[in-house]
């Protein structure tokens, strides 16, 4: 099975012959290039056209972060399963306000009901969430209603707000303290998490849309306009909660990542390499965990999940079936 590989030293990844090359200080490492799936680069790598040629080839495609952990950019190589058909009928959905909307408002159906099923599960392990519960069911209730993006944004952004004041009541730790949602830079180390496991599922959604016909330029609940890629922030909404959340209360509860593991400096906090390393580590093992999906009739890992995500999208735009967001069940 091909696996995702993650580079912190800083080298230079370079092609010998068929095989990947990533030279250090302490030496080199050679990765197979029919292993890899992605690359995700957190260090100071340089690499040369000869690299991004093979890797084309290959169809791998590499994900740069910079020095604070933050999203800069990836190399998308050319698309091999490109699909003019379906580009177009993206963009006639995307233009048509009510073929937008009516997808948008699924995405965040999605979204809200896997919010809910995380508060559900930790109710059930008698954390005091019911009335934040409460309260996103009544904003879920109004998603039907909203008759346009931005008031289905608008709508989106409040789930958000009830659920994140559940996060200190889930993780009960003062030094983890949750005040407000800050981005860049986040402001506490709860923040830094979020935003460091976002930007991961973000481009677990990229790579993911890369192996499909559909366009990642071309979202519906996130706005088309000059950003590189869209369609991955809005599947990324039905999966942050039962994957990138899941993960900070775990890490978090076991004693993994600690308030230790922060360094502050004046672009706000950074996580450590120990704590990006550990948090990367309960995401691959999440990723490929598997779970009985009912209307497939088999087991199925998390990041097929996304992917599968992403052909009930293409058959809703091509009229085949009426796209449903993945509800989690546990």
């Amino acid at each position: 099975m091909k696996k995702t590989f993650y580079l912190f030293s800083d080298g230079e990844l370079s092609r010998q012959n068929n095989t990947l090359c990533f030279q250090t200080k302490e030496g080199k490492r050679f990765l197979p290039v029919e292993n890899v799936n992605e690359i995700f680069i957190f260090g100071q790598i340089t690499f040369n056209k000869e690299l991004l040629e093979l890797l084309s080839r290959y169809e791998i495609i590499i994900h740069y972060f910079n020095y604070y952990g933050y999203y800069m950019g990836s190399f998308y190589p050319r698309e091999h399963l490109n699909s003019g058909y379906i580009i177009l009928k993206q963009a006639q959905f995307y233009l048509n306000q009510d073929l937008r909307l009516d997808i948008a408002k699924r995405f965040v159906t999605g979204a809200e009901r896997n919010i809910l099923r995380v508060l559900k599960y930790y109710q059930a392990r008698q954390k005091n969430v019911i009335d934040i519960i409460q309260k996103i069911e009544m904003v879920g209730d109004e998603i039907p209603n909203a008759n346009n993006i931005q008031s289905l944004m608008a709508l989106e952004g409040k789930i958000h707000e009830f659920y994140y004041a559940a996060f200190d009541l889930i993780i009960d730790k003062p030094e983890f303290n949750f005040e407000v949602r800050t981005r860049r830079p986040p402001k506490n180390e709860l923040n830094t998490l979020i935003s460091f496991g976002n930007s991961l599922i973000y481009t677990i959604c990229l790579s993911e849309i890369y192996k499909t016909h559909l366009d990642p330029r071309i979202g519906f609940l996130h706005e088309t306009n000059y950003r590189r890629f869209s369609l991955n922030l809005d599947i990324a909404e039905i999966f942050k909660p039962i994957i990138v959340d899941r993960i900070i209360f775990s890490l978090i509860s076991k004693g993994i990542i600690n308030s230790g593991d922060f360094i502050k400096n004046t672009e706000g906090l950074l996580m450590s390499e120990k704590a990006k390393k550990a948090f990367i580590s309960e995401l691959d093992e999440k990723l490929t965990t598997t779970i009985n999906y009912r209307s497939i009739g088999h087991p199925i890992s998390y990041r097929r999940l996304i992917r599968l995500e992403l052909y009930k999208l293409e058959k809703h735009i091509m009229g085949e079936k009426l796209y449903q967001p993945f509800i989690a069940q546990w």
